[in-house]
């Protein structure tokens, strides 16, 4: 089936969190959390890696929002239930319908770490790849070094299936990394 034709929630809830799409609008309260994260996204990401305006990350949310509407990524955004803050940015990546198989990355607003909202939202992410998607595979890919990221997927009862030595450069330092890569299947 062609992808396009899939019904694909565009928001979905879980205890304390509303997930959805990427919309028009959404780029100030993401550029906030960005800004105010960078010390903590550095070392790992590299669209931290530059200075963005709030114009630059609401065009990135707008092709975000087109990429999902053509079912080429699908990139979620992550909301407090109670009050709409918007705490982190996860999604379903490097899709491969065929299988269908997804790889989900993530990162939060450090004003919301250490309160479960990453792991409530990556269960719920992957839910809705089984489920929803009739997902055969879900990867989780981290830096080995990034201990907050590696503790998601071991909570979560993810799979370390291997180790890839020397797979990356972190996006700082241009050092040489290696990346976990944690898997769950059906």
């Amino acid at each position: 089936m062609n992808p396009l034709l899939l019904e694909i929630p565009e928001q979905f809830s879980t205890e304390r969190l509303v997930i959805r799409m990427p919309r028009q609008g959404d780029g100030k309260a993401v550029y906030e959390a960005i800004t105010a994260s960078i010390n903590d996204l550095k070392p790992w990401l590299p669209f931290a890696q530059k200075e963005q305006s709030v114009e630059d990350v609401e065009v990135n949310i707008r092709e975000a929002h087109i990429s999902f509407l053509k079912r080429e990524d699908l990139r979620l955004l992550v909301f407090l239930k109670e009050t709409g803050e918007f705490v982190a940015s996860s999604g379903l990546h490097r899709i491969d319908w065929s299988v269908p198989k997804f790889e989900i990355g993530y990162w939060i607003d450090s004003r919301y770490s250490g309160k479960g909202y990453m792991t409530e939202a990556v269960k719920g992410i992957t839910d809705i790849a089984f489920h929803e998607l009739n997902a055969r595979r879900v990867e989780i890919r981290c830096d080995e070094k990034n201990r907050k990221s590696r503790a998601i997927p071991e909570r979560l009862g993810f799979t370390l299936e291997g180790v890839l030595i020397n797979d990356d450069l972190s996006p700082d330092t241009n050092e040489l990394r290696d990346t976990c890569i944690y898997a769950k299947t059906v």
